[in-house]
């Protein structure tokens, strides 16, 4: 399969059209930032607070929203996450369930809009300027506040309606919807299995990288030919050529396999 962003030479349609987005970055990133402080959050900025909504949401996805897993996510310390929440909770945005983080209604609105933002910016950075997919989580996450609702739906047109980011997570819709994650983890997959890779769950730049040289993609055939014993790794086939992939990084790729291939037991659905 084509690797994503394997084509790097850009028309002058695309680099009008980039010049522009560019253009519109500094236009509303004011705008973006009053709304918030509207709310009369005066000392986190728009940015870093849309970035604890979008860290949250991708934690609460994998049942996994507790303060140390925000801290790692964020990259920050134990008592900045403490700070934060509170501002995030005064806010409306979150609750405290014991020992988690809930999103709210509104919470939940503001974290998919920011998460409809980030994936169609990585789409025009894989799909229009080639970039490596590897590359472009950091570069959307500039991006992403920069993108009003008009220019959200110019780039979806432009994009021809993509409906995931090429990591295969789902783009949620304008109206804040959102498709069901589907699939399982590879390494719950028996000896004998043929799967499609649906998505990698971890944007981890190192690990897509590694991938990347493996061939694999979202949309990549795999056939699982052995499984070793004792959490051991996995041996698989892919465009005609076998790896070993460790329990670790095989739970990371998200699979969808026919009906009546082999599964691990005790796997649930995602």
């Amino acid at each position: 399969m084509e690797a994503p962003g394997a084509v790097f030479s850009i028309t002058p349609v695309q680099r009008r059209f980039h010049a522009r987005l560019v253009e519109v970055h500094a236009l509303v990133r004011t705008p973006y930032r009053c709304s918030y402080r509207e709310l009369g959050d005066l000392d986190m900025p728009s940015e870093t607070l849309e970035e604890y909504l979008e860290a949250i949401y991708k934690l609460a996805e994998r049942g996994d929203a507790r303060p140390s897993r925000l801290a790692e996510a964020m990259g920050v310390s134990a008592p900045t996450v403490t700070s934060a929440l509170k501002r995030l909770k005064t806010r409306g945005l979150v609750t405290r369930p014991a020992g988690g983080i809930a999103l709210t209604a509104m919470g939940r609105v503001e974290a998919l809009s920011i998460i409809r933002r980030h994936r169609l910016a990585e789409r025009f950075l894989v799909d229009v300027l080639g970039m490596p997919w590897e590359d472009v989580h950091e570069e959307a996450c500039l991006l992403e506040h920069a993108l009003s609702p008009k220019v959200q739906a110019a780039l979806e047109m432009y994009l021809e309606n993509p409906d995931v980011c090429p990591h295969g997570h789902p783009i949620p819709t304008a109206e804040g919807v959102v498709a069901a994650p589907t699939g399982e983890p590879l390494c719950g997959f028996d000896t004998g299995s043929e799967v499609e890779i649906v998505r990698i769950d971890e944007e981890d730049e190192r690990l897509l990288t590694y991938l990347a040289s493996l061939g694999m993609y979202p949309g990549t055939h795999v056939k699982v030919c052995d499984v070793a014993p004792f959490q051991g790794p996995l041996m698989v086939e892919v465009g005609g050529s076998r790896y070993a992939l460790g329990r670790d990084i095989a739970g990371k790729i998200v699979v969808d396999a026919p009906v009546g291939a082999a599964r691990g037991k005790g796997r649930r659905k995602l």
